[in-house]
């Protein structure tokens, strides 16, 4: 079986340990306070319930390379978490760059108007 090929992402960051009581909203605080987030998603299971585990999106790599410094090994909501690059599917990255081409465009366009 041939093992899947990924690449580190830029922009995007894995934040686990996590406390399950946090959703993204909290988390987007948390990292919106010093860098301008493009999202934040707290990973829940089947069961509504979080994983533990979620991803921060920056609108750019310097944003995302001083959150990691500074969030790793920070306590949020007594949890001590572990801030990391995430690791991503090369045909989802792609995916998700092209739509947000798209979106990019879209609001040009509605600027324009």
């Amino acid at each position: 079986m041939d093992e899947k090929e990924y690449v580190i992402s830029e922009t995007k960051l894995f934040v686990g340990w996590l406390n399950r009581k946090m959703r993204g909203r909290e988390l987007n605080e948390e990292f919106s306070k010093f860098w301008e987030v493009v999202f934040a998603r707290v990973r829940l299971g089947d069961d509504g319930k979080s994983k533990g585990f979620g991803f921060v999106e920056f609108k750019n790599p310097e944003d995302a390379t001083k959150a990691k410094e500074t969030m790793d090994g920070q306590e949020l909501m007594w949890r001590v978490i572990k801030v990391d690059f995430a690791k991503e599917d090369p045909e989802k990255l792609l995916a998700r760059e092209e739509k947000m081409r798209q979106m990019a465009a879209e609001q040009a366009e509605n600027k324009d108007e």
